[in-house]
């Protein structure tokens, strides 16, 4: 269940030890378990985080997810919850830290390192499909402000192509 050399790893990534940290450890070491993964060179493995929070450091290290390679995604739900993916397999989970009560940050940080992690997390369906693979869109120059934009976020506004921060969005609501 524990690893000294991961943990040293994401602690020396993230700068300290905290209880969000041990979260993204423990998640990542949970879905390496259930679903026989490795680290992820290229997008072999999937992470969906639901929070920009501490663990994500741990899961970037660990399992080799990150936001450049595509692999690592945000669902910002404001949850401590992970869906993993093993694209070899097809095979996913979604993890769900359990609430631990109310305890102090050295309480958390001693439960979260020492408990089961069937004490930690609720293992359950994950509730989005696996995303496709990353892809690489073609550049194009914003004609306003000259910098270089992906073909993604270029908007058509007569003859003129722009970047998202050039081109006024048209809404009713928010004038």
């Amino acid at each position: 269940m524990y690893n000294k050399a991961l943990w040293d790893k994401a602690v020396a990534f993230h700068g300290h030890e905290c209880p969000g940290l041990t979260i993204g450890y423990r998640a990542s070491l949970y879905a390496i378990e259930l679903l026989k993964l490795d680290f992820s060179e290229d997008e072999q493995v999937v992470c969906i985080s639901e929070n920009d929070a501490c663990g994500v450091d741990a899961i970037q290290v660990i399992l080799g997810c990150s936001v450049g390679k595509g692999n690592l995604l945000f669902h910002m739900a404001g949850k401590q919850a992970f869906s993993f993916y093993n694209r070899k397999t097809g095979k996913s989970v979604r993890l769900v830290l359990k609430r631990n009560g109310d305890m102090s940050r050295e309480e958390s940080f001693e439960y979260y390192h020492n408990c089961s992690n069937e004490e930690m997390f609720e293992v359950k369906d994950t509730t989005i499909e696996v995303p496709e693979r990353a892809k690489i869109f073609e550049s194009y120059v914003c004609d306003s402000c000259g910098e270089t934009t992906g073909e993604n976020w270029i908007r058509l506004r007569g003859d003129q192509k722009l970047c998202t921060d050039c081109c006024n969005i048209y809404d009713r609501f928010h004038v």
